[in-house]
């Protein structure tokens, strides 16, 4: 087949062991960004299947529409950025593996490392020290403090195994169903959904992007966070109510790292996301490893093979195959 990969910023998965998966097929790898689906059509007019890198493209009717030999989109995970009913009606079968097992524990990790550089200001004595000075400002201390993970789900999991390692309190809030998975589980959950956030050191947020969790933390929970608090995202920047963190983060009172925008690649250097002093901003890494990358695509390379094959797996829009 002819398969496309798009948005491979660092041209990374050529040298994983998992891109040998593809070795029977014609493979063009796209290290841009392209967000016009006209333009991107037009790069692409040969592709029998597309390969996408999580969320970083739209798919929609207009770009299918240009793609007339598309017969399978392949990725991983959730898909709110493929219309699936524009798949299906062009014909296109989607597969993806929503791997019910392990978390992204690179994703887990990052958060933990995010929480540690704010706390420790370790952007800012680095950059101290290069530019030839010693010492700048007072960092804090995890130990003690309590964090708020808010959704019961394995990436959350897997940050609360590496809080309690470091002696900091673990406290829950989420759906109704997670807090009672939490509450079975002896895990301690907040009283309210105004104490979790106004009790809480350090709020970091794991829910899966859907339309029905789109805004699910609004500008009076970050209200409801106490001076100096943490806000963490590492999940997705539209689980925040639009301009909420903004305008909380411009009033000088509340701290965030954040590794998600509601535009990506962020190249505006005057987001206030990337030019306060309170804000630690990485470039949507959570998930940016080696290790991680051939796990996925892994996955996502054996689905392209198992609809070559004419078996295809993972099938979201199952009705388009014959």
């Amino acid at each position: 087949m002819k398969v496309h990969i798009l948005d491979d910023w660092f041209d990374t998965l050529r040298g994983l062991p998992c891109f040998a998966k593809l070795d029977d097929h014609e493979v063009t790898v796209w290290t841009d960004h392209e967000p016009d689906p006209v333009k991107l059509a037009a790069r692409m007019q040969d592709a029998e299947a597309l390969v996408l890198f999580r969320e970083r493209t739209k798919v929609g009717a207009e770009l299918l529409a240009g793609l007339p030999n598309l017969k399978l989109i392949s990725q991983r995970s959730v898909y709110p950025h493929v219309d699936v009913t524009a798949c299906t009606a062009h014909g296109v079968l989607l597969s993806s593996n929503m791997h019910a097992g392990a978390p992204s524990y690179a994703a887990a990790e990052h958060t933990l490392a995010l929480i540690l550089a704010s706390y420790r200001q370790i952007p800012q004595q680095t950059a101290s020290i290069k530019a030839g000075h010693w010492q700048s400002g007072v960092g804090r201390t995890l130990r003690g403090r309590t964090l708020g993970l808010y959704g019961y789900g394995r990436i959350a999991g897997a940050v609360a195994e590496y809080a309690k390692a470091l002696g900091i309190n673990v406290q829950w809030w989420g759906s109704e169903a997670g807090r009672s998975r939490a509450l079975a589980a002896g895990e301690t959950v907040a009283p309210s959904r105004e104490a979790f956030f106004a009790t809480s050191d350090i709020v970091s947020v794991h829910v899966r992007l859907k339309p029905e969790t789109r805004g699910l933390i609004t500008a009076a929970d970050l209200a409801q966070m106490q001076p100096r608090a943490l806000f963490v995202n590492t999940s997705r920047s539209g689980l925040v109510e639009t301009g909420a963190l903004e305008a909380e983060v411009a009033k000088d009172q509340l701290h965030a790292a954040v590794d998600v925008f509601d535009h990506e690649p962020l190249t505006d250097t005057s987001n206030i996301l990337l030019t306060h002093p309170n804000v630690l901003a990485t470039p949507h890494i959570g998930f940016v490893t080696e290790d991680e990358f051939d796990l996925q695509f892994s996955d996502i390379f054996d689905q392209v093979n198992a609809y070559a094959a004419g078996a295809p797996i993972h099938m979201i829009n199952p009705e388009v195959f014959p």
